[in-house]
Formats: structure tokens, C-alpha cells, sequence
């Protein structure tokens, strides 16, 4: 943290470099919930996770879900409480260039093209994916253990608090479908994600 700090002579990237392991150290000192890394959009009445690291292109395919009249929860963290809900993670949308060492472009609340997440949301979709220039998205379901195993690759206090989090995991994960695959466009996924929520509504 520290270290990494003092090497850069950059103002903006010793903020970045700050604000980053802050975020990093409630994410692992927070008691009673459990971070994820993974983008989250509110759909409906229900949270769509997608668990993923920088660069993975999660921040993209929340934007295009926010356009296509999601929910803004986060693009950075999905915040889980014990019983499974997800909690409103809100920080500014950071959307990445192509380079590996380009700083991210970060778009504030206000001016993101949808509403900003406010209450807790059950989960109704997990989407364990990467972009692919080209890819056509046909995704294969995962099972529920499966689906567990993608999100606790993403948990940051895995480690330090085991049961807290696969319980909290578990019931998270429990009913809601996970899906797995490569995606191009995020424009063109987008849609899909959410008929998938939506079909999942009308089914209850």
C-alpha cells in the first residue's frame, strides 16, 4: 500500500493507489459482510453479480446494462450481508482503456444514465465472464457448488473468515442461476442478462 504509494510520482495514481487500498482494507476488515469483487446492477427487485477482476471488463458491461435501465450498485464490489442480499457498493463507475497502465476514466454518480441502488436486493443472476473480441455469447449454466466456487475466487476475506463467508455465499447463491462463457460487445449482452431476471421474476 504504502510502498506502492511512495514509487509514483503521479498525484492522480498515488489517490488512485490510496483510495484503492482503503477500499481493499474495509473490504477485508468489514464484519458481517462479505466483498466480491464483481460489478453489480439492480434488475427488477434482484442484484446481477458479475465477479471479475480489473481489467476482466465488468466495469464495461455495467455500463451498458445501466443504458439498457438497470440499477447502479457498483462496479467494483458486490457487498453481501448474511442472509445473501446484496448491498449498494456506490462508487464512481471507472471505465478502462485498452493499455494496462491507463489510468481509468471515472464517471460520478450523477452522471451515470440510470438511478443509483439504494435498499439490499436478493441475488438473481451470477455472470462468471471475459470479454472476447468477437465472441458470441452462449453461456452454459453452473451448478449451485459451482456457482459457489466462481464468486468465493473473488472473495476478499475467503481466508480470514471461511464459514462467515460460505454461508453467506451459499445463501446468495441459492435459486439464482449462474452463468459462465466468453462475451464480445457488452451493448449486445446486455439485453440478455436481463431477460434472464426478468424470465426468473415471472416464473415466481
Amino acid at each position: 500500500g504504502a510502498a506502492r504509494i511512495a514509487r509514483t510520482l503521479d498525484a492522480n495514481q498515488a489517490l488512485d493507489a490510496f483510495e484503492s487500498d482503503l477500499r481493499l482494507h474495509v473490504a477485508e476488515a468489514a464484519r458481517g459482510r462479505v466483498f466480491v469483487h464483481a460489478g453489480v446492477v439492480g434488475w427488477r427487485g434482484r442484484a446481477i453479480v458479475l465477479p471479475g477482476r480489473s481489467f476482466s471488463g465488468k466495469s464495461r458491461l455495467v455500463a451498458a446494462l445501466l443504458r439498457a435501465g438497470a440499477s447502479y450498485y457498483s462496479d467494483e464490489y458486490a457487498v453481501l450481508d448474511g442472509h445473501g442480499r446484496v448491498h449498494p457498493f456506490p462508487a464512481p463507475l471507472s471505465i478502462r482503456g485498452a493499455a494496462t497502465g491507463e489510468r481509468p476514466l471515472k464517471c460520478p454518480l450523477e452522471a451515470l444514465p440510470g438511478p443509483v441502488g439504494t435498499k439490499p436486493l436478493p441475488l438473481g443472476l451470477v455472470v462468471v465472464s471475459e470479454y472476447r473480441a468477437g465472441a458470441r455469447w452462449r453461456p452454459r449454466p453452473l451448478s449451485l457448488g459451482q456457482g459457489l466456487l466462481a464468486l468465493l475466487a473473488h472473495t476478499v476475506p475467503a481466508r480470514s473468515r471461511p464459514a462467515e463467508v460460505l454461508e453467506a455465499l451459499r445463501r446468495a447463491v441459492d435459486g439464482a442461476p449462474v452463468l459462465r462463457g466468453k462475451r464480445g460487445e457488452a451493448e449486445e449482452v446486455a439485453p440478455a442478462l436481463l431477460a434472464c431476471v426478468s424470465a426468473g421474476s415471472r416464473r415466481e
